[in-house]
């Protein structure tokens, strides 16, 4: 299947996806702020990645911005529980930065490996 970065602080969070993906055939490699994701890229190839917007350290929108601007083909969905905040909306904002597609937590497994593979189906069909 496809090489998977996800990209979250909260421990239960990305252990959970990650076994979720895994258990679908999915490669997929785990960072616990922006900087060890951005980083992680530095060294291995990662089809999608999939970023959590409120995190510590390095947040999510500086994160997408840099997956965007070093890997410009790489599809990237940005996930967050935060909503908007004094009327600005983190997820609207993730799309302005380079997010392909944005899922609101919590979301299903289901509703996330349909948004992989209609990210992913292009490139797998040459396009």
């Amino acid at each position: 299947m496809a090489k998977l970065l996800i990209v979250d602080d909260d421990p239960l969070i990305r252990e959970t996806l990650g076994s979720g993906l895994r258990m679908f055939g999915h490669d997929v490699a785990l960072a616990e702020d922006g900087a060890k994701g951005v980083a992680h890229l530095r060294c291995h190839a990662a089809e999608l990645a999939l970023v959590d917007i409120l995190m510590p350290e390095k947040e999510g929108l500086e994160t997408i911005r840099e997956m965007r601007r070093d890997h410009p083909t790489m599809r990237i969905i940005a996930m967050s529980g935060g909503g908007g905040v004094s009327n600005l909306n983190f997820l609207e904002m993730a799309q302005v930065f380079g997010a392909d597609l944005t899922l609101q937590k919590p979301f299903r497994i289901k509703e996330l490996l349909e948004s992989i593979a209609s990210l992913l189906a292009p490139l797998n069909e040459g396009g």
